[in-house]
């Protein structure tokens, strides 16, 4: 474990009511001073959690930095509570959105990474419609995967993972990053349809820079193109690696990130 990680504790914050009620955890490094900067946010990916190689190596240039940083875990992830086949797009947004208001920065920069990519565009969709929310300076966005249930997995699924949605509720399927299969829901699927955010121009009110892989086999480097017809023509950079993986957690991928994070800052 990091010496980042070992000088900060976990906390738990809940969200919900009633039967939906779950204990998000989040990791909060709060910056040098009043005037540091904005406070780096990081947004896992599908199955993915807050200890990542990508979210450790951003919490420890925000520590470098005197810069503030929060990292949480979606309920089903990591050390959060909740059931993971419980999970859809708008659970894990409502629950990145109830830990940042909680709180409570100035300025964020947000850190998407895959499936965290959506959510970001999400939250900053969902930001601007609340008084005294935290402004948003920047976002940057790794292998992003908004829209993927819509455009990347219901055109491409088999007839035999349509019956299982149908008769089960969920299919599963073979996972390079992991033994355990992914588990795809059709609560997931069916809320993917009301979070989509390629149907028109996403207005984030910030920079973007996006860093894709073209050796991508989850996101194909068209979906990133995509995107970007969808930003606002002005403040948005649109990085290719050409030898780069769906991951992009090597030590040069990383620093690309890192990279992309103090432009913004800056």
């Amino acid at each position: 474990m990091s010496d980042a990680n070992r000088a900060l504790s976990h906390q738990f914050l809940t969200v919900g009511d009633g039967p939906a009620a779950r204990e998000i955890a989040y990791i909060k490094r709060d910056g040098a001073d009043a005037t540091s900067g904005p406070m780096l946010v990081w947004l896992s990916g599908y199955r993915s959690d807050m200890s990542g190689s990508k979210a450790v190596e951003l919490d420890r240039m925000a520590d470098e930095a005197g810069l503030a940083c929060l990292r949480l875990d979606y309920s089903g992830h990591g050390l959060s509570g909740g059931a993971f086949r419980e999970g859809t797009i708008s659970r894990w947004l409502e629950e990145a959105l109830a830990v940042i208001l909680h709180v409570a920065p100035e300025r964020i920069i947000l850190v998407g990474s895959s499936m965290g990519g959506w959510i970001a565009l999400r939250l900053a969709q969902e930001l601007g419609k609340i008084t005294g929310a935290p402004k948003l300076d920047g976002i940057v966005l790794i292998a992003p995967a908004p829209d993927f249930t819509k455009e990347l997995i219901e055109p491409n699924l088999s007839d035999k993972e349509k019956a299982s949605l149908a008769e089960r509720g969920f299919f599963e399927e073979h996972s390079d990053y992991s033994p355990e299969p992914n588990i795809f829901t059709r609560d997931l699927i069916e809320d993917g349809r009301r979070n989509l955010v390629l149907t028109g121009m996403i207005e984030t009110g910030c920079p973007v820079h996006i860093l894709q892989g073209m050796q991508d086999p989850d996101v194909p480097y068209s979906h990133a193109m995509t995107l970007v017809e969808h930003l606002p023509a002005d403040d948005v950079v649109l990085t290719f690696i050409r030898d780069g993986d769906h991951r992009l957690s090597r030590p040069q991928d990383i620093e690309r990130m890192l990279a992309a994070v103090k432009t913004l800052v800056r």
